[in-house]
């Protein structure tokens, strides 16, 4: 018979058979209240509970947080900590909970923008940000849209950044607006309490409207010419300067030594010239002489010298004072092939050239 049947002999004194003897446990003396809720069998239930709300807590009082983000505690919806990577406990909820931000994720922007320039030129310009999350609290609290005040902002910066530059600054070297965007922008978004980090903000492409690009094109073309051009023109100067250099250096150095040895020589000559005036003073016959016999020997020096008894003529090919003496035999000719010319001094001392039979008929 079971136990719960009425006049039932195996339970006389009305007990559930399958509650412990003895007062309990502390757990079902704080169910005990929900056993009339569940029936006679209202302690398992009671249990399943109990367990159910010890994981409950565990779940909501643990937190882990990973390297990549940041943990914003909330105590009753005001900012209460910061948590950093690693495990933590915390109140369960409703008290506290945490709010997990990205914190080294690299965001980026892009967009192209036209721009109008100091020179009143337009150009579209690309824009390219990446930034992380500094500040995990500016991040959520401080403004509504942290993502959107950054684009804002560096749609503002560039403008500002480009329209002070002029158009070839834009084309051409758009690494210094890149920096000087990058560092306006920061402290924008300091100054907005965004809690964004700027890490990069570039201006990859620059680029004029459809409408005018062939003309910029062109322009493009002969401002490279003009680069390419120029190039040339100092890589030849820069071989053909030094050479002119050298060349005039050694031009100079030639004309000081010509000039320094044409010194020493007059200066010689005019020294010579004082001691003759005085050696001729003293022996004007003597000194007029020995002039004479000088100038003969420099003459014959320069000049083929010729040598006859009479019958024969012996050429002697002698060359410069200070020219190696030939080894060749002298060649010798018969007297009657040639007619040799002997030079003779008149009476003023100039040389005269006479036959050789009538040389020998004034004798």
């Amino acid at each position: 018979m079971a136990w719960n049947t009425p006049g039932g002999s195996s339970n006389k004194d009305g007990r559930n058979p399958w509650q412990k003897r003895g007062g309990g446990g502390g757990i079902d003396r704080f169910l005990e209240p929900l056993r009339g809720l569940f029936g006679g069998n209202g302690g398992g239930i009671g249990r399943w509970i109990a367990v159910l709300l010890v994981l409950w807590l565990a779940f909501n009082t643990f937190v882990l947080v990973t390297e990549q983000q940041r943990g914003v505690v909330l105590r009753f919806g005001q900012f209460a900590r910061v948590l950093q990577p690693g495990p933590h406990f915390k109140w369960p909820w409703p008290i506290e909970r945490v709010s997990k931000v990205e914190a080294t994720q690299v965001r980026t922007f892009t967009q192209t923008v036209p721009v109008l320039t100091r020179d009143e030129n337009i150009v579209r310009v690309e824009i390219n940000v990446q930034y992380t999350v500094a500040d995990a609290r500016l991040y959520l609290f401080s403004t509504r849209d942290a993502a959107q005040v950054l684009e804002q902002a560096a749609l503002s910066t560039v403008r500002e950044q480009v329209g002070r530059s002029t158009l070839d600054t834009v084309l051409g070297a758009r690494s210094a607006l890149s920096v000087a965007a990058k560092q306006r922008l920061q402290a924008s978004l300091d100054a907005y309490k965004t809690g964004l980090f700027v890490s990069e903000l570039n201006l990859p492409n620059a680029r004029p409207p459809d409408e005018v690009k062939p003309a910029f094109d062109d322009v493009n073309s002969a401002q490279q010419d003009k680069d390419r051009t120029t190039s040339e023109a100092q890589a030849y100067a820069a071989k053909v300067v030094p050479e002119a250099r050298g060349q005039a250096a050694q031009i100079r150095t030639s004309a000081q030594g010509y000039r320094t040895a044409i010194i020493a020589r007059a200066t010689g000559d005019a020294e010579r010239f004082s001691l003759l005036v005085e050696q001729y003073k003293g022996a004007p016959d003597v000194t007029r002489k020995r002039l004479w016999l000088e100038t003969l020997q420099e003459v014959f020096a320069k000049n083929r010298k010729i040598v006859g008894d009479g019958r024969q003529l012996m050429y002697v090919p002698l060359g410069a004072p200070n020219a190696p003496a030939s080894t060749a035999a002298p060649a010798i000719v018969p007297m009657e092939s040639v007619a040799p010319t002997v030079e003779t001094l008149g009476p003023e001392g100039r040389p005269t050239r006479n036959p050789r039979g009538r040389e020998e008929e004034s004798r």
